[in-house]
């Protein structure tokens, strides 16, 4: 079978800026935690690879995604495409030196957790983010392959829920892993707060309030201008009716205010490059104020979606053309 491979970012959701940025909280909670209880802030690395079960995969995957990204490995004995592709990944966990963890599960052993993660065959590669399941890829793959997967997974991690990773010190004791150590707040987090705040309050002004008030001491923060982009588009969406605004969209080809709406549906509903490309097209179909509106809210969703998305280059491309 051939390996798939699934893009982490800029898959949209009514939750996405909360999500992060309450990751990101927990994250620094455990790594101040840890902290206080005196830990020394390593594992080590032969903690970088563990066996999880059912019992415990909540604590094990869950609550440590929360801390560092969990790669997990479904495998069986009798898998010989598992043999060959768990040795790789055991090792490049240990060379990625806490960047991510490797939790590795025993199908025949685990079926519950087999039939919750959909998977259809071994070896499967899925991966938890503060609590967010996501496939990797499925079958035999080259490390290269792999690789380039896991630098995704990382960057993402990184980017979008503050997840740096673990401290791993060679001399640590085995089974003695404590997180990092805590780091110090930043300038706006107070603000940062305030926006996740009104956002669990459904309160979505007060949240691009709060975003803004970010941006105006610090115009490159890109927290602030991501979580701006989100909120302002789930502030235009929360009080449309879905079935009339497809209805216009495929009734009025040109009408450009018709076809942004159903864009930000469409991105809403996590079809990104649906949403892309009805926008580009109504660029192509239209002149004048109406096709600079279509433009403008097309660079808009671009920051919704974050720019190292590949969606995105190829977004950018497309339109360049149709501008010129």
């Amino acid at each position: 079978m051939q390996p798939r491979n699934m893009s982490m970012s800029g898959v949209v959701d009514l939750a996405a800026v909360k999500a992060a940025q309450e990751a990101k909280a927990k994250a620094e909670q455990a790594r101040a935690e840890a902290a206080r209880q005196g830990g020394t802030g390593a594992v080590s690395p032969a903690d970088l690879v563990i066996d999880v079960d059912e019992a415990g995969f909540e604590r094990d995957v869950l609550q440590r995604s929360a801390e560092v990204p969990v790669v997990i490995d479904f495998w069986a004995e009798w898998c010989q495409p598992c043999k060959q592709l768990s040795p790789v990944l055991e090792r490049l966990a240990v060379e990625y030196n806490g960047r991510f963890l490797l939790a590795k599960i025993d199908v025949d052993a685990n079926q519950m957790l087999m039939q919750q993660f959909g998977v259809q065959g071994i070896p499967a590669v899925f991966a938890v983010v503060a609590g967010q399941a996501l496939p990797l890829f499925q079958g035999a793959a080259g490390e290269a392959q792999i690789r380039q997967t896991l630098d995704q997974l990382v960057t993402v991690a990184e980017q979008r829920f503050g997840l740096t990773g673990l401290t791993v010190d060679a001399d640590a004791e085995p089974g003695g892993r404590t997180a990092a150590p805590a780091e110090q707040a930043g300038p706006y987090d107070a603000l940062l707060e305030a926006a996740v705040q009104a956002l669990d309050a459904g309160d979505l002004a007060g949240a691009v309030r709060a975003y803004q008030n970010v941006l105006a001491d610090d115009p490159g923060n890109t927290e602030a201008a991501l979580g701006l982009a989100q909120a302002e588009l789930l502030q235009r969406v929360q009080d449309m009716d879905p079935q009339q605004v497809r209805k216009d969209a495929a009734d009025r080809p040109t009408d450009a205010q018709a076809q942004i709406a159903a864009a930000d549906l469409d991105l809403v509903g996590g079809h990104v490059e649906d949403a892309f490309g009805r926008l580009i097209e109504t660029v192509q179909r239209t002149a004048g104020d109406e096709r600079d509106a279509a433009r403008l809210r097309l660079l808009e969703l671009f920051e919704v979606v974050g720019p190292d998305d590949p969606r995105v280059a190829a977004a950018r491309r497309a339109l360049a053309r149709a501008l010129f």
